[in-house]
Order: C-alpha cells, then structure tokens, then sequence
C-alpha cells in the first residue's frame, strides 16, 4: 500500500506495518491542545454535540503542562479524510483558543 510523503502518510505508513487493517473503522483519536483549562472544558463539551465527535476526554499533560484535549472520532483511516478531520477539528479549536497536535491510533488490547 503506497501512503503520501507527509506526516499522515508516514503515520499510516508505520500502522499499517504493525498489522492494523487501514479498510476497517477504527477510533481515531485527535489530539487539541489548550494553555488554559476552562477553554479545554468548554471545547470539550461543546465539540461532542458535533455528529462526527464520539467522545472528548480532558487531561493535563505531563510533559507540558498543557490542557489536551483527545477528540475520538470513529473512521476508516484514510489519508484525505484523515487531513479532513484533522483540518476541521483544528479550525473550531482556534476559535476556541485551541490547536491541533495531530492524530493517533491505539488498537485494543487482546485480553
């Protein structure tokens, strides 16, 4: 499978060689970042009433002392939409003093 030379497509590139099925929907998670945490709740909230939001979950990250906000959105992991998805969450979260800091893809664990 041939992916675009761009981080998305290294990305894809990388999950697709650890065996994960890019045809299938899978819970992409996209991650927004806020400086302040009442601008993280409020995106948060306000972002799962849009019909292609599942979940969104705020936490503090360790690292940077940033509010992340982590977007769910359920997907076929394609290389445009991916862009497409990425491009409209971060547009609302500027408006929401809020920018994106990419996607990832956890698979679940066997138990």
């Amino acid at each position: 499978m041939q992916f675009p030379d761009d981080d998305n497509g290294q990305l894809l590139a990388e999950i697709a060689q650890a065996g994960v099925d890019l045809t299938q929907m899978h819970q992409i998670d996209f991650y927004i970042l806020f400086e302040q945490q009442d601008d993280a709740k409020k995106f948060a909230k306000d972002i799962v009433l849009d019909a292609l939001v599942q979940h969104a979950e705020v936490e503090k990250c360790k690292d940077t002392g940033v509010w992340e906000v982590i977007t769910q959105v359920k997907m076929v992991p394609q290389h445009t939409l991916l862009g497409q998805a990425e491009q409209y969450l971060e547009s609302i979260a500027n408006n929401a003093n809020g920018y994106g800091d990419g996607w990832g893809l956890m698979e679940p664990q066997d138990t």
